[in-house]
């Protein structure tokens, strides 16, 4: 015969479980309403061709409209690098609900304008990074396959784009390089369809910024940017040199095409660096705002660093370690979050 107790302690028990269940629930807050249509001018002074001098007013606008995209992509990163870190479902299982959201809401499917189209691969990038770290441990199969879909539909969206309408020169520079990110991310999803599609096209959009380096490594397109060019340039070495770590995990090495062009153009950004950036404004003609007091070298601008530290055949390896020696921890949204989480402990 059942002991009371016995039966008690089961019922007890149960409801422990429930209660637990539906506060590890309660625990996942829902993201911000989901952004479908995106549009906004550019944040640069109308008329300015080298794109390094904002309009206040211009850039105050697209922050504010991307900063639902922004808000959503950081706490996101945050929750995965965690959920990745302690190898926990239920916090992986959250980080994919709240993306489901998004995907159900068929999310920034409706970018209204060419700037917002060519900026917002960057962020397609970093979510699809985010997934790649907790789709491994989340147990919703529908929700997963869910977000993949969606993101495939956005990164879809961007090749179309990329290939029929940008403007050539930002086909040459870090926007293309940050689409590419984002295609080389959903083809390390081996378990998504457009996988091959993906990493075809990543290769050959990265290969293409790459073969524009000129000799001492420097981006042509990114020094037109005039004080800002070596801050371009680190902006796109940062996806050239994580879509080179993903597809080098996939058997498709990267790093050495055209002469070894990211190692060069890696190597001009950090020998600049420590040379108060001489090299750069003897290109551009001014003085880079690195070094002219209004901008300071942070971790993200060389969050880069630990996925470089991964490629074979690198030759500023050490350069690369002693610079970023006194940044703290390398980290930054739109590559995933913890570059040391992400390249030392996951991929």
């Amino acid at each position: 015969m059942t002991r009371p107790y016995a039966v008690a302690a089961a019922v007890a028990c149960a409801l422990t479980i429930t209660l637990a269940a539906a506060g590890a629930r309660a625990e996942c807050a829902l993201p911000p309403e989901p952004v479908v249509s995106l549009d906004f001018a550019s944040r640069y002074a109308e008329g300015d061709a080298s794109r390094s001098e904002l309009d206040g007013e211009a850039a105050a606008a697209a922050e504010d409209a991307l900063r639902p995209v922004e808000d959503f992509l950081r706490d996101l990163t945050d929750a995965a690098n965690e959920a990745a870190d302690r190898n926990d479902p239920a916090a992986a299982d959250c980080v994919i609900e709240q993306m489901a959201i998004w995907a159900d809401a068929d999310a920034l499917s409706e970018l209204g304008g060419g700037t917002a189209e060519l900026t917002i691969g960057s962020r397609f990038a970093g979510l699809s990074l985010i997934f790649l770290q907790v789709a491994p441990i989340a147990r919703d199969a529908d929700k997963l396959d869910m977000v993949r879909g969606w993101l495939d539909r956005r990164i879809a969206d961007q090749v179309d784009f990329w290939e029929t309408e940008a403007p050539d020169g930002a086909r040459q520079g870090n926007l293309r390089a940050w689409a590419a990110l984002g295609a080389a991310a959903r083809a390390a999803d081996t378990k998504g369809p457009n996988a091959m599609r993906f990493a075809f096209w990543a290769g050959a959009s990265a290969s293409y910024v790459l073969c524009t380096a000129d000799k001492d490594g420097s981006l042509p397109q990114e020094m037109r940017r005039g004080k800002r060019a070596l801050q371009y340039q680190l902006h796109a070495i940062a996806p050239l040199v994580v879509t080179a770590a993903l597809l080098d995990q996939a058997g498709t090495p990267l790093a050495g095409v055209c002469n070894n062009a990211l190692d060069r153009a890696v190597g001009f950004a950090l020998d600049d660096l420590q040379d108060q950036g001489r090299a750069t404004q003897a290109i551009t003609g001014q003085t880079q705002t690195f070094f002219d007091g209004s901008d300071q070298i942070e971790g993200f601008h060389l969050a880069w660093v630990t996925a470089y530290l991964q490629l074979p055949g690198m030759t500023h390896a050490d350069k690369a370690r002693k610079t970023v020696g006194s940044l703290g921890a390398l980290s930054y949204s739109k590559l995933g979050g913890n570059q040391q989480l992400i390249w030392e402990k996951l991929f």
